[in-house]
Protein backbone atom coordinates (compact mmCIF):
# COMPACT_ATOMS: atom_id res chain seq x y z
CA UNK A 1 0.00 0.00 0.00
CA UNK A 2 1.69 2.96 -1.27
CA UNK A 3 1.14 6.39 0.41
CA UNK A 4 -0.58 7.52 3.51
CA UNK A 5 -4.21 8.49 3.13
CA UNK A 6 -5.92 11.29 4.63
CA UNK A 7 -9.11 10.06 7.00
CA UNK A 8 -11.15 12.83 8.81
CA UNK A 9 -13.65 11.95 11.66
CA UNK A 10 -16.34 14.45 11.79
CA UNK A 11 -18.87 14.15 14.95
CA UNK A 12 -20.67 16.64 17.28
CA UNK A 13 -22.47 14.84 20.26
CA UNK A 14 -21.69 12.95 22.72
CA UNK A 15 -22.47 9.23 21.53
CA UNK A 16 -20.86 10.04 18.31
CA UNK A 17 -17.65 11.08 20.75
CA UNK A 18 -17.91 7.74 22.45
CA UNK A 19 -18.46 5.34 19.80
CA UNK A 20 -16.09 7.07 17.32
CA UNK A 21 -13.12 7.15 20.14
CA UNK A 22 -12.28 3.21 19.93
CA UNK A 23 -11.80 3.40 16.15
CA UNK A 24 -9.83 6.81 16.54
CA UNK A 25 -7.36 5.38 19.05
CA UNK A 26 -6.83 2.13 16.99
CA UNK A 27 -6.27 3.84 13.32
CA UNK A 28 -2.36 2.88 12.63
CA UNK A 29 -0.29 6.20 12.16
CA UNK A 30 1.99 4.60 9.25
CA UNK A 31 -1.39 3.81 7.30
CA UNK A 32 -3.18 6.98 8.07
CA UNK A 33 -2.91 10.81 8.60
CA UNK A 34 -5.86 10.99 10.99
CA UNK A 35 -7.63 14.57 11.98
CA UNK A 36 -10.34 15.03 13.95
CA UNK A 37 -13.25 17.26 13.11
CA UNK A 38 -15.98 18.43 15.82
CA UNK A 39 -19.06 20.80 15.04
CA UNK A 40 -19.55 20.88 18.76
CA UNK A 41 -23.38 20.54 18.15
CA UNK A 42 -23.29 19.75 21.78
CA UNK A 43 -20.31 21.91 23.63
CA UNK A 44 -20.22 20.68 27.55
CA UNK A 45 -20.93 17.19 27.32
CA UNK A 46 -18.89 16.35 24.26
CA UNK A 47 -16.12 17.97 25.70
CA UNK A 48 -15.72 15.65 28.65
CA UNK A 49 -15.39 12.68 26.33
CA UNK A 50 -12.94 14.08 24.44
CA UNK A 51 -10.93 14.95 27.80
CA UNK A 52 -11.93 11.24 29.26
CA UNK A 53 -10.29 9.32 26.08
CA UNK A 54 -7.71 11.65 25.22
CA UNK A 55 -8.88 12.71 21.84
CA UNK A 56 -6.59 15.18 20.03
CA UNK A 57 -9.46 17.68 17.98
CA UNK A 58 -7.76 19.77 14.81
CA UNK A 59 -10.84 21.74 13.90
CA UNK A 60 -13.60 22.60 16.34
CA UNK A 61 -16.32 24.83 14.81
CA UNK A 62 -17.64 25.68 18.33
CA UNK A 63 -21.20 25.96 16.50
CA UNK A 64 -23.37 25.51 19.75
CA UNK A 65 -25.56 28.47 20.46
CA UNK A 66 -28.09 28.89 23.06
CA UNK A 67 -32.20 27.54 21.60
CA UNK A 68 -30.25 26.57 18.49
CA UNK A 69 -32.77 25.38 15.63
CA UNK A 70 -32.19 22.81 12.92
CA UNK A 71 -32.26 25.26 10.71
CA UNK A 72 -29.73 26.76 12.17
CA UNK A 73 -27.12 24.19 13.36
CA UNK A 74 -27.55 22.78 9.70
CA UNK A 75 -26.24 25.80 7.54
CA UNK A 76 -23.45 26.26 10.51
CA UNK A 77 -22.41 22.90 9.51
CA UNK A 78 -21.83 22.52 6.06
CA UNK A 79 -20.81 26.25 5.90
CA UNK A 80 -17.88 24.53 8.52
CA UNK A 81 -17.29 21.58 6.59
CA UNK A 82 -16.12 23.98 3.64
CA UNK A 83 -14.00 26.05 4.97
CA UNK A 84 -11.93 23.16 6.48
CA UNK A 85 -11.91 21.51 3.08
CA UNK A 86 -10.31 24.29 1.84
CA UNK A 87 -7.60 23.40 4.08
CA UNK A 88 -7.30 19.33 4.28
CA UNK A 89 -8.69 17.13 1.09
CA UNK A 90 -9.77 14.13 3.22
CA UNK A 91 -9.20 10.62 1.54
CA UNK A 92 -11.82 9.11 3.89
CA UNK A 93 -14.63 10.94 5.76
CA UNK A 94 -15.86 8.76 8.92
CA UNK A 95 -19.40 9.49 10.87
CA UNK A 96 -20.79 8.24 13.01
CA UNK A 97 -25.05 7.76 13.96
CA UNK A 98 -27.88 9.37 13.08
CA UNK A 99 -26.81 13.40 14.68
CA UNK A 100 -27.53 16.15 12.16
CA UNK A 101 -23.56 16.32 11.84
CA UNK A 102 -23.64 12.60 10.98
CA UNK A 103 -25.84 13.72 7.69
CA UNK A 104 -23.80 16.87 7.16
CA UNK A 105 -20.25 15.06 7.67
CA UNK A 106 -21.38 12.75 4.73
CA UNK A 107 -23.36 14.95 2.78
CA UNK A 108 -20.14 17.23 2.85
CA UNK A 109 -17.93 14.38 1.45
CA UNK A 110 -19.98 13.97 -1.32
CA UNK A 111 -20.26 17.04 -2.24
CA UNK A 112 -15.74 16.84 -2.72
CA UNK A 113 -16.80 13.47 -4.06
CA UNK A 114 -14.50 11.96 -1.15
CA UNK A 115 -15.26 7.97 0.30
CA UNK A 116 -17.97 8.56 3.46
CA UNK A 117 -17.52 5.21 5.70
CA UNK A 118 -20.72 5.35 8.17
CA UNK A 119 -20.52 4.02 11.62
CA UNK A 120 -23.67 2.34 13.11
CA UNK A 121 -25.31 2.11 9.85
CA UNK A 122 -28.96 0.64 8.90
CA UNK A 123 -30.85 1.66 12.19
CA UNK A 124 -34.53 2.29 11.04
CA UNK A 125 -37.52 2.36 13.28
CA UNK A 126 -39.48 2.80 10.17
CA UNK A 127 -40.93 6.34 11.53
CA UNK A 128 -39.83 9.33 10.01
CA UNK A 129 -40.47 11.53 12.97
CA UNK A 130 -39.69 8.84 15.86
CA UNK A 131 -36.90 9.63 16.53
CA UNK A 132 -36.70 12.65 15.05
CA UNK A 133 -34.83 14.06 13.37
CA UNK A 134 -32.66 11.42 13.57
CA UNK A 135 -34.13 8.61 11.82
CA UNK A 136 -34.33 10.65 8.78
CA UNK A 137 -30.42 11.74 9.47
CA UNK A 138 -29.84 8.22 9.32
CA UNK A 139 -31.55 7.04 6.34
CA UNK A 140 -29.79 9.79 3.99
CA UNK A 141 -26.67 9.95 5.51
CA UNK A 142 -26.84 5.72 4.55
CA UNK A 143 -27.95 6.53 1.15
CA UNK A 144 -24.70 8.73 0.43
CA UNK A 145 -22.10 6.76 2.19
CA UNK A 146 -19.73 4.35 0.17
CA UNK A 147 -18.64 1.93 2.94
CA UNK A 148 -21.02 0.83 5.88
CA UNK A 149 -20.74 -0.41 8.77
CA UNK A 150 -23.87 -2.43 10.66
CA UNK A 151 -24.01 -3.64 14.05
CA UNK A 152 -26.54 -6.23 13.31
CA UNK A 153 -28.11 -8.37 10.71
CA UNK A 154 -30.97 -6.71 10.88
CA UNK A 155 -29.62 -3.54 10.27
CA UNK A 156 -27.76 -4.83 7.23
CA UNK A 157 -31.06 -6.29 6.04
CA UNK A 158 -32.27 -2.61 6.32
CA UNK A 159 -29.86 -1.22 4.06
CA UNK A 160 -30.60 -4.49 1.37
CA UNK A 161 -34.17 -3.47 1.68
CA UNK A 162 -33.33 0.24 0.64
CA UNK A 163 -31.51 -0.96 -2.70
CA UNK A 164 -28.39 -0.44 -0.81
CA UNK A 165 -26.60 -3.59 -1.73
CA UNK A 166 -22.66 -3.05 -1.87
CA UNK A 167 -19.36 -3.01 0.68
CA UNK A 168 -21.65 -3.74 3.96
CA UNK A 169 -19.94 -5.54 6.67
CA UNK A 170 -21.42 -6.83 9.97
CA UNK A 171 -18.95 -5.59 12.92
CA UNK A 172 -21.02 -5.01 15.82
CA UNK A 173 -21.45 -1.63 17.62
CA UNK A 174 -18.52 0.38 18.82
CA UNK A 175 -20.06 1.63 22.04
CA UNK A 176 -19.39 -1.89 23.33
CA UNK A 177 -15.26 -0.83 22.83
CA UNK A 178 -16.22 2.54 24.47
CA UNK A 179 -17.47 0.67 27.09
CA UNK A 180 -14.87 -1.85 27.86
CA UNK A 181 -11.88 0.96 27.38
CA UNK A 182 -14.12 3.20 30.07
CA UNK A 183 -14.93 0.28 32.66
CA UNK A 184 -10.78 -0.22 32.18
CA UNK A 185 -9.91 3.75 33.30
CA UNK A 186 -12.32 3.06 36.06
CA UNK A 187 -11.10 0.28 37.58
CA UNK A 188 -7.75 1.91 37.90
CA UNK A 189 -9.11 4.40 39.91
CA UNK A 190 -10.37 4.97 43.74
CA UNK A 191 -13.56 3.69 43.55
CA UNK A 192 -13.99 5.74 46.94
CA UNK A 193 -14.42 8.38 44.63
CA UNK A 194 -17.19 7.40 43.11
CA UNK A 195 -19.31 6.21 45.97
CA UNK A 196 -18.35 9.91 47.43
CA UNK A 197 -19.68 11.49 44.57
CA UNK A 198 -22.97 9.47 44.71
CA UNK A 199 -23.30 10.04 48.83
CA UNK A 200 -26.90 11.04 48.76
CA UNK A 201 -27.91 7.20 47.13
CA UNK A 202 -28.68 4.62 49.78
CA UNK A 203 -27.18 1.14 47.03
CA UNK A 204 -28.80 -0.67 50.08
CA UNK A 205 -31.86 -0.25 47.97
CA UNK A 206 -32.31 -1.25 43.71
CA UNK A 207 -31.23 1.59 42.06
CA UNK A 208 -33.19 2.93 38.93
CA UNK A 209 -31.23 4.97 36.38
CA UNK A 210 -33.59 7.28 34.54
CA UNK A 211 -32.25 8.94 31.31
CA UNK A 212 -34.68 10.56 29.27
CA UNK A 213 -34.23 13.39 26.86
CA UNK A 214 -35.73 12.68 23.39
CA UNK A 215 -37.44 15.72 21.38
CA UNK A 216 -40.52 13.79 20.34
CA UNK A 217 -41.32 13.21 23.26
CA UNK A 218 -41.43 16.71 24.94
CA UNK A 219 -44.03 18.09 25.90
CA UNK A 220 -47.15 15.49 27.12
CA UNK A 221 -45.11 12.57 26.69
CA UNK A 222 -42.81 14.07 29.03
CA UNK A 223 -44.77 15.06 31.68
CA UNK A 224 -46.45 11.03 31.49
CA UNK A 225 -42.92 9.90 32.22
CA UNK A 226 -42.38 11.88 35.43
CA UNK A 227 -45.80 11.19 36.76
CA UNK A 228 -45.03 7.80 35.93
CA UNK A 229 -41.65 8.22 38.02
CA UNK A 230 -43.58 10.02 40.79
CA UNK A 231 -45.90 6.58 41.26
CA UNK A 232 -43.24 4.23 41.07
CA UNK A 233 -40.90 5.95 43.76
CA UNK A 234 -44.19 6.23 45.85
CA UNK A 235 -45.64 2.42 45.10
CA UNK A 236 -41.39 1.12 45.93
CA UNK A 237 -40.21 1.96 49.39
CA UNK A 238 -37.11 -0.08 48.15
CA UNK A 239 -35.97 1.41 45.31
CA UNK A 240 -34.32 4.91 44.38
CA UNK A 241 -34.33 7.16 41.15
CA UNK A 242 -31.37 8.74 39.98
CA UNK A 243 -32.04 11.23 37.15
CA UNK A 244 -29.55 13.12 35.17
CA UNK A 245 -31.76 15.64 34.08
CA UNK A 246 -30.68 17.37 30.84
CA UNK A 247 -30.29 21.05 29.94
CA UNK A 248 -32.71 21.38 27.48
CA UNK A 249 -35.60 23.64 29.18
CA UNK A 250 -38.14 21.14 27.37
CA UNK A 251 -36.78 18.73 29.35
CA UNK A 252 -35.65 20.51 32.82
CA UNK A 253 -38.24 22.63 33.51
CA UNK A 254 -40.97 19.43 33.44
CA UNK A 255 -39.14 17.24 35.57
CA UNK A 256 -38.20 19.78 37.99
CA UNK A 257 -41.54 20.97 38.20
CA UNK A 258 -42.64 17.11 38.86
CA UNK A 259 -40.43 15.93 40.40
CA UNK A 260 -38.20 18.29 42.63
CA UNK A 261 -39.66 17.18 46.16
CA UNK A 262 -40.79 13.37 45.81
CA UNK A 263 -38.71 11.13 47.85
CA UNK A 264 -35.71 8.93 46.94
CA UNK A 265 -35.96 10.43 43.80
CA UNK A 266 -32.37 12.37 43.03
CA UNK A 267 -32.08 15.24 39.86
CA UNK A 268 -28.76 15.53 39.56
CA UNK A 269 -26.87 17.33 36.75
CA UNK A 270 -25.52 15.63 33.53
CA UNK A 271 -23.17 13.01 34.62
CA UNK A 272 -19.69 12.83 32.81
CA UNK A 273 -19.37 9.57 30.69
CA UNK A 274 -17.49 8.01 33.46
CA UNK A 275 -19.57 8.59 36.34
CA UNK A 276 -22.77 7.39 34.11
CA UNK A 277 -21.14 4.01 33.30
CA UNK A 278 -20.09 3.07 36.92
CA UNK A 279 -23.54 4.39 38.34
CA UNK A 280 -25.55 2.32 35.61
CA UNK A 281 -23.03 -0.97 36.85
CA UNK A 282 -24.17 -0.39 40.21
CA UNK A 283 -27.72 -0.04 38.97
CA UNK A 284 -31.09 -2.19 38.91
CA UNK A 285 -32.61 -1.30 35.55
CA UNK A 286 -32.38 1.10 33.54
CA UNK A 287 -35.21 3.15 32.35
CA UNK A 288 -34.19 5.15 29.16
CA UNK A 289 -34.85 7.01 25.81
CA UNK A 290 -30.93 6.89 24.46
CA UNK A 291 -29.86 4.88 22.06
CA UNK A 292 -26.46 3.77 23.05
CA UNK A 293 -27.95 3.06 26.87
CA UNK A 294 -29.89 0.75 25.04
CA UNK A 295 -26.70 -1.15 23.64
CA UNK A 296 -24.81 -0.66 26.66
CA UNK A 297 -26.73 -1.40 29.49
CA UNK A 298 -27.14 -5.11 28.70
CA UNK A 299 -23.50 -5.67 28.35
CA UNK A 300 -23.54 -4.99 31.80
CA UNK A 301 -26.67 -7.09 32.67
CA UNK A 302 -28.93 -4.56 33.40
CA UNK A 303 -33.07 -4.27 31.89
CA UNK A 304 -33.21 -1.60 30.53
CA UNK A 305 -36.55 0.01 29.75
CA UNK A 306 -37.33 2.04 26.63
CA UNK A 307 -39.53 4.68 27.26
CA UNK A 308 -40.69 5.54 23.25
CA UNK A 309 -43.35 4.68 21.19
CA UNK A 310 -40.77 2.64 18.77
CA UNK A 311 -37.69 2.15 18.72
CA UNK A 312 -34.87 1.71 15.64
CA UNK A 313 -32.92 -0.72 18.00
CA UNK A 314 -35.08 -3.90 17.93
CA UNK A 315 -32.01 -6.43 18.31
CA UNK A 316 -32.48 -5.60 22.25
CA UNK A 317 -36.38 -6.00 21.97
CA UNK A 318 -36.54 -9.04 20.22
CA UNK A 319 -33.28 -10.87 22.32
CA UNK A 320 -35.15 -9.77 25.68
CA UNK A 321 -32.37 -7.66 26.82
CA UNK A 322 -34.66 -4.67 26.79
CA UNK A 323 -38.56 -3.93 26.30
CA UNK A 324 -40.31 -1.03 24.71
CA UNK A 325 -42.88 0.75 27.19
CA UNK A 326 -44.09 3.88 25.19
CA UNK A 327 -44.55 7.38 26.76
CA UNK A 328 -48.14 6.52 28.52
CA UNK A 329 -47.63 6.81 32.54
CA UNK A 330 -50.10 3.44 33.45
CA UNK A 331 -47.86 1.38 31.20
CA UNK A 332 -44.46 3.01 32.55
CA UNK A 333 -45.50 1.98 36.03
CA UNK A 334 -46.86 -1.43 35.26
CA UNK A 335 -44.05 -2.48 33.44
CA UNK A 336 -41.69 -1.00 35.98
CA UNK A 337 -43.23 -2.56 38.61
CA UNK A 338 -43.36 -6.00 37.25
CA UNK A 339 -39.38 -5.88 37.17
CA UNK A 340 -38.90 -4.42 40.44
CA UNK A 341 -40.90 -7.03 41.70
CA UNK A 342 -40.48 -10.27 39.74
CA UNK A 343 -37.46 -12.18 39.94
CA UNK A 344 -38.38 -14.37 37.35
CA UNK A 345 -38.65 -11.53 34.94
CA UNK A 346 -35.47 -9.74 36.08
CA UNK A 347 -33.19 -12.40 35.56
CA UNK A 348 -34.91 -13.48 32.08
CA UNK A 349 -34.00 -9.85 31.15
CA UNK A 350 -30.48 -9.83 32.84
CA UNK A 351 -29.35 -12.48 31.35
CA UNK A 352 -30.06 -12.33 28.07
CA UNK A 353 -27.44 -12.04 25.50
CA UNK A 354 -26.80 -8.45 24.48
CA UNK A 355 -26.70 -8.43 20.27
CA UNK A 356 -24.96 -5.35 19.82
CA UNK A 357 -21.03 -6.71 20.19
CA UNK A 358 -18.28 -8.26 21.89
CA UNK A 359 -15.77 -5.40 22.33
CA UNK A 360 -13.84 -5.68 18.96
CA UNK A 361 -15.58 -3.68 16.77
CA UNK A 362 -12.80 -1.14 16.10
CA UNK A 363 -10.72 -3.66 15.33
CA UNK A 364 -12.87 -5.45 12.60
CA UNK A 365 -13.44 -1.68 10.97
CA UNK A 366 -10.00 -1.11 10.87
CA UNK A 367 -9.14 -4.45 8.97
CA UNK A 368 -11.76 -3.76 6.44
CA UNK A 369 -10.49 -0.53 5.87
CA UNK A 370 -7.10 -1.53 5.59
CA UNK A 371 -8.11 -4.12 2.74
CA UNK A 372 -10.10 -1.89 0.92
CA UNK A 373 -7.52 0.28 0.49
CA UNK A 374 -5.33 -2.62 -0.69
CA UNK A 375 -7.63 -3.75 -2.67
CA UNK A 376 -7.70 0.30 -4.29
CA UNK A 377 -10.76 0.79 -3.82
CA UNK A 378 -10.54 4.46 -1.40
Amino acid sequence: MSDKRNILFIFGTRPEAIKLAPLIKIMPQEYFNSSVCITAQHREMLDQIIDFFNIQIDYDLNLMSPNQSLFSITSKIIIGLEKIFKEITPDIIFVQGDTTTSFLGALAGFYIRTKVVHIEAGLRSRNKYSPYPEEINRILTGHISDFHFAPTERAKTNLLEEGITENIWVVGNTVIDALFLGLKNIKNESQQKYYDYFKFIDFKKKIILVTSHRRESFGKPFENICYALKKIAEYNENIEIVYPVHLNPNVKTPVYKILKEIDRIHLINPLDYNYLIWLMDKSYIVMTDSGGIQEEAPTLGKPVLVMREVTERMEGIIAGTAKLIGTDSDKIISETNNIINSENKYIAMAKAVNPYGDGKTAKRIKEIILSRINYEEI
